[in-house]
């Protein structure tokens, strides 16, 4: 994958020119050069094909509501920790291996897609794939194409959450200031907020959009 490492935009949000990166100077060596490596460019994929590859980066657009740049390079992460195996350790008995999972799901995502506009799921429009997205959603328990649709949402979004607020770009958006290693917290309390910390600026915006998922 080519292009520049990832940039903060400090144009909106609910903590306008904040970022975690800043606070980089009170954590250890060994912290500080992990977190500034996931600003930098993003590993190639080597696990999902390109099919797979459209289909999850679409999809996970959706999941996370990413539709400009800059975007934090989810499926970047999820193939690397896919390549190398690093799955959590367990998946549920009526569903393959992670790996398996992925590619199964994705190839019925698109499976999916093609029944209903005759193309793929990356080329449907913003709003057909929500719709598709979220009409497997509903089906909650019931069998989606053969997969316990439930456990389908499960291994997505635990997969998508894990790498997206892994990431200090979403840190931004959250207002979260990154390990407090060494230094630890000592305002514990409701609305105890440390020197290190912000206050939400536009405490009544809703960072989903809405979203219902």
């Amino acid at each position: 994958m080519n292009g520049l490492p990832l940039q903060k935009d400090d144009g909106g949000g609910r903590y306008p020119g904040f970022s975690a990166l800043a606070q980089a100077r009170h954590w250890d060596p060994v912290t500080a050069a992990v977190v500034r490596s996931r600003m930098a460019l993003p590993p190639d994929v080597r696990f999902f094909t390109p099919a797979e590859e459209a289909a999850a980066r679409a999809l996970f657009d959706q999941l996370l509501d990413q539709q400009a740049e800059p975007r934090v390079p989810v499926v970047n992460m999820v193939d690397a920790r896919l390549a190398e195996e690093e799955t959590d350790g367990w998946h549920y008995d009526n569903m393959p291996r992670d790996g398996e999972a992925w590619r199964a799901s994705l190839a019925a995502l698109d499976q999916e897609a093609m029944s209903r506009k005759d193309c793929s799921f990356a080329l449907i429009d913003w709003d057909g794939q929500a719709k598709l997205l979220q009409d497997i959603c509903d089906l909650d328990r019931d069998l989606w194409r053969g997969l316990p649709a439930d456990r389908v949402w499960s291994l997505w979004t635990r997969y998508a959450c894990t790498a997206f607020y892994s990431h200090p770009l979403a840190w931004d958006e959250i207002g979260f200031a990154g390990p407090a290693y060494p230094r630890g917290y000592k305002n514990l309390g409701v609305d105890r907020l440390e020197p290190f910390e912000v206050r939400d600026v536009r405490p009544d915006a809703d960072p989903t959009h809405g979203a219902d998922r």
